[in-house]
C-alpha cells in the first residue's frame, strides 16, 4: 500500500482552508463560478482576496458575497455594488 500524498502534492482539504465566500446573484441565489471558488486558511486572506477581485466578480454577475468559516456564516450578504 502506498502512503498518502504529501501536502505539497495534494490540494488542501476544507479543514485546512475553512474560509470561503458564497457568491450570490441579485436575487440572493448562490452562483457556482469555478474560477472563483477559492478557499482560505484564515479570515484575513479571504477578505483580502474579495477586496482585490470584487470588480471581476461583479462582471461575472455576482451581486453580493457572504463569508463562511466551514458552514458557519460569519457575515453577509455584502453588496459588491460601488
Amino acid at each position: 500500500m502506498l502512503p498518502g500524498q504529501p501536502p505539497t502534492f495534494r490540494p488542501p482539504s476544507a479543514s485546512e482552508r475553512p474560509w470561503w465566500w458564497r457568491l450570490e446573484d441579485a436575487s440572493g441565489e448562490a452562483l457556482e463560478l469555478a474560477d472563483f471558488s477559492d478557499r482560505f486558511s484564515n479570515q484575513g486572506d479571504a477578505e483580502s482576496w474579495v477586496g482585490e477581485i470584487w470588480a471581476d466578480l461583479a462582471e461575472h454577475g455576482v451581486a453580493s458575497v457572504t463569508l463562511f468559516e466551514h458552514e458557519r456564516q460569519v457575515y453577509g450578504p455584502m453588496s459588491l455594488s460601488a
